[in-house]
This record gives C-alpha cells, structure tokens and sequence, in this order.
C-alpha cells in the first residue's frame, strides 16, 4: 500500500506539472493570438488575458491524451534513471501489478476530468463566445445559420413547426421577421403564422403583430385573421436553441442526455451529440490505455539502452492514438461507423495493443 501510495502521489504530481506547463504555454500563444486579432479595438492586455482564460480550457482538453502520455513517459523514465524500477522488481512485485497504480491514477484524472472540468470547459466556452461577439461587433452575436436568416424545427403532438426568422438576438429567444409554418403528424402544412416579433417564453411563442393563414382551408387568404398578439406552443428552451449553434462540447456532459432527447423530439439530428457524448464516458478508459502503452515502451532498465528510441516509439504512439480518436470521431459523426465503435474502439484497441505490447516485455 506504501509504495502505491508513492506512485500515485509522483504521477498526479508529475500530471499536475505536465498540465500546467501545458497550460501557461498555451495561455502565452493565445492573449498574443487574441491580441493581434483585436488589434484594430484597442484591446487590451487584460481584456486579451481574460479571452484567453476563457478559450484555452477547451483547447487543453482536447489534448488531455497527449498530456496523459507525456506524464506516463516521464514518470516511467524517472523511475528507470533512479533504479525504482529495479528495487521494485527486486520485491518480486511483477511489472504489471506494479503498472495497476498508474492505470488507476489515469483511470481517476479521466473521471475528474469529465465529471468536473467538462461543465468548466463548458461555461468558458460560452463565456468566451459571448466576450469575443462583445469586442468583434459591440454587442452579442446574432444567430444565423443561412444567408435568409435563421432556421428553426420545433416538435410536440400534433406535428412539426418551422420557424423562420430574418434576424434574432443573441440567445435566440426573440425572432424578428418571423414565420411559423405547421405541419400535422402526416407531414401536411396546417397553418402560416407570421409576426414582425416572436419572442419564447416558458413552454410557448408570444408572437406580436401576427397573421394566421389557415393552410388546410380552401381559400386560406379569405380566412386569415391579424391578431395584436397570440401564442403558439413549444418545447424550445433558450439554452435548447442557443446551444444548438454551438459545438456539442459547449453542452455540459450532465444536461447531453436530456439535451438529446429535446433535440431528437424537434426533429434535429442529435448523432454529433451522441457521439460526443460517448466519447466523453469512453476518455477515463483512453487516459489509462495511454499509460499502458508509455509503460510498454519506456518501463525498462536505464542500463538497457536506446532510451530515447523508446521515447520517441511512445510519443509517436500517443500521436497515433490521438489521430486515431479523431479520425474515428469524425467517422462517426458522417454515420459510416456506429457511434459505440466511434467512441469505445480506438480506448479498447489501445488497451489491448499495450496489454499486448506489456506481456511480450514481461514473458516474450
């Protein structure tokens, strides 16, 4: 238990360090970035500091398995270089129950890491949309999805409702220009709303200067009406809409599931989401596999020579790995893979290539 304790207490140390190095790099690269870009506004060095701290969390995220295996090679190295290695196979304690403590530590940073700073990496994303709009435009951003405007589906029980708007506000909560055209659960128009302004309330549109056309009748022209205002139901929440224009990785993992669900029930497609989303429960076990294959590479005897063949064999790895998930997110994404073989193969090929690569070390 002692020497665990060790192992575990020097990777999250050697983690810590490897992150926060990562961190004040890429910090550095960013308010330079930020500063150039604004440079016409007068930005400041604050206010380019505050825009990095608020895009630089998504961006170390993403990276979170090349910092994984950056610590790993450094740990496994620095054990080598003092002879820990060879002490703790002295004991009779093999190399892969020795190897259980960093793939626990790995398989515990990965938890933190979606459980605590995926809502983080979350809000700073947002945050940093709404500070970037602020300076680029002097005012939030306006959605938009088209040259005509801005594009909306929403759904309920009786059928599927577009919504169609020249302009919007940032959150997409008033619709200027507004046209609803509803369709019945055969997918027959039932009825054209037009309103100059449409704004969302909770569980309904409150719609200002609107015209009903009843599409279903006959002459549906002679049988409009003009009301001051009227309501039309919906589902559409302000975080629903504002977040549906946004990366699925601005979604905070613990609102996805219901996210999904809203998102699917208004006839969206969800399968980015879905695909991050198992992404995200499927990192803690990538993190660990990671560690195993830096240990395949570098636990062994400084004495043993090409130290740093076996360095570079490991970072290239880590690149490979990381490439891969990518690669097969995308994949996933385009539909030409299911979302689970997207999500769960490149963490399980890798777990079984360095579980592979490990007992050769050990046996072969």
């Amino acid at each position: 238990m002692t020497l665990s304790l060790y192992i575990a207490r020097k990777f999250g140390w050697m983690f810590t360090r490897v992150f926060l190095g990562f961190l004040g790099i890429m910090m550095l690269l960013d308010i330079l970035d930020e500063m150039r870009r604004f440079s016409g506004q007068g930005i400041s060095f604050g206010q380019a500091a505050q825009l990095s701290a608020m895009n630089v969390p998504e961006g170390i995220y993403r990276i979170m398995p090349l910092i994984m295996i950056l610590t790993a090679i450094s740990v496994f190295i620095g054990l080598a270089r003092s002879s820990e290695l060879v002490v703790v196979r002295s004991v009779g304690r093999s190399g892969l129950r020795f190897l259980l403590t960093p793939f626990l530590s790995a398989l515990v940073i990965g938890v933190l890491g979606v459980v605590v700073f995926n809502p983080i990496v979350a809000a700073t994303m947002k945050r940093y949309d709404v500070l970037w709009s602020r300076l680029a435009h002097g005012a939030e951003s306006v959605l938009s999805v088209s040259a005509d405007g801005l594009w909306l589906r929403q759904g309920g029980p009786e059928g599927q409702t577009v919504i169609h708007a020249a302009r919007a506000n940032a959150d997409g909560t008033e619709l200027f220009g507004a046209t609803f055209l509803s369709f019945d659960a055969k997918g027959l128009p039932q009825e054209r709303i037009e309103a100059d302004k449409a704004s969302l309330g909770p569980g309904s549109w409150t719609l200002t200067s609107a015209k009903r056309w009843p599409l279903a009748s006959p002459n549906p022209e002679a049988e409009a009406r003009t009301e001051a205002t009227a309501t039309l139901p919906s589902e559409l929440t302000r975080d629903a809409i504002r977040d549906s224009f946004g990366e699925p990785s601005a979604i905070p993992i613990y609102q996805l599931p219901d996210y999904i669900d809203g998102l699917e029930r208004a006839g969206f497609s969800a399968r980015t989401h879905r695909v991050w989303f198992q992404m995200e429960l499927a990192l803690p076990l990538l993190l660990a596999s990671v560690v195993l294959v830096a240990a395949g590479f570098t636990m062994r005897p400084a004495r043993s020579g090409k130290v740093g063949i076996m360095v570079l064999f490991a970072l290239l790895s880590g690149f490979a790995i990381f490439f891969l998930r990518n690669f097969a997110q995308i994949l996933g994404e385009n539909g030409q893979i299911p979302i689970l073989m997207a999500a769960w193969a490149p963490p399980i090929a890798t777990t079984l290539f360095a579980v592979g690569l490990l007992l050769h070390l050990e046996d072969g």
